[in-house]
């Protein structure tokens, strides 16, 4: 009863719902086109594009080069940014597997994180602040669902088609500054290499905030995917610069790219690539802003 109210309140759904069982018998552009409507309720435009989602879409389609599935891997691209930027700023890896269930808990610290090569956002990340408290038939089963997600298969991700799905440790960073809602996430929008945006991301594990500003720490007056504005506006890490130089070198070369890193204790380190925010279905409000950020892609 429940799901037929949930389908019955939101009809497009269920069109998403018969994409993700039957894409397979459409097209990339037919299935990206239909997609579309039923993620955002607005028509795709596939070759005059002029927003920031339509162009992402167009960019799945057309910008498909075999470095890219290294780019958005979550343990290949750690050798892939240290050869650019240094090792000094990746993050390092505790343990890597196959599965969640081959995971040697022995090896691990008191304090960790656990995510999928195939990221998947929060779905595909766990926080371990105990791991004497830690449910670990719980995290198998969670980690074991997320990596059954297909970013190809379900929004033409592209870069994702070849990425083995497995399991990897990480070194837990923590900031006290933060406090309990995480450390914050520095989000870098760059375009034709050079970055414009930086999206200040808090609270990720309860109620996430955004706040957005440009190059000279500017608040920009838009919101993304109704994520309200930080109760308090953020403010400018000390390492802002240094992350503004170090996405630049990450994108160097690409129509899009978002380089995202973190700032604990005054050191700065780099969390992920990304080349399709919201896999291009996340709506701007102000709508006109979907718009300015679609100008600054050349394709």
């Amino acid at each position: 009863m429940q799901a037929f109210t949930y389908y019955i309140q939101e009809p497009r759904a269920i069109g998403k719902s018969f994409l993700y069982h039957f894409g397979n018998l459409f097209s990339d552009s037919l299935y990206l086109k239909l997609m579309y409507y039923f993620q955002t309720g607005k028509r795709l435009h596939l070759k005059h594009p002029i927003t920031f989602n339509e162009k992402l879409q167009w960019l799945k389609l057309y910008d498909r080069k075999p470095e890219y599935s290294t780019m958005v891997d979550k343990y290949a691209v750690k050798d892939y940014v240290a050869d650019i930027i240094g090792q000094e700023y990746v993050i390092p890896t505790l343990g890597i597997w196959n599965s969640p269930e081959e995971i040697v808990w022995d090896d691990l610290p008191r304090q960790f994180v656990l995510k999928t090569t195939i990221g998947g956002g929060g779905k595909g990340v766990i926080i371990c602040h105990n791991k004497a408290k830690l449910d670990r038939n719980d995290v198998v089963k969670r980690l074991g669902k997320a990596m059954k997600q297909d970013a190809y298969k379900r929004f033409k991700e592209w870069p994702y088609k070849d990425v083995q799905p497995r399991v990897i440790a990480e070194v837990f960073l923590s900031d006290p500054e933060s406090g309990e809602g995480g450390i914050k996430d520095y989000k870098f929008f760059c375009f034709n290499g050079k970055p414009l945006y930086c999206g200040v991301y808090s609270n990720r594990w309860d109620e996430m905030r955004a706040d957005f500003f440009d190059m000279e720490w500017s608040h920009l007056p838009f919101t993304r995917k109704k994520v309200p504005f930080a109760e308090n506006l953020p403010i400018k890490p000390q390492t802002f610069e240094t992350m503004r130089l170090l996405a630049a070198k990450l994108a160097k070369g690409h129509p899009h790219l978002r380089v995202d890193f973190y700032e604990v204790n005054s050191r700065v380190y780099f969390g992920e690539l990304t080349f399709f925010t919201a896999s291009g279905f996340g709506l701007f409000s102000p709508d006109e802003w979907d718009e300015i950020w679609g100008s600054h892609i050349s394709i």
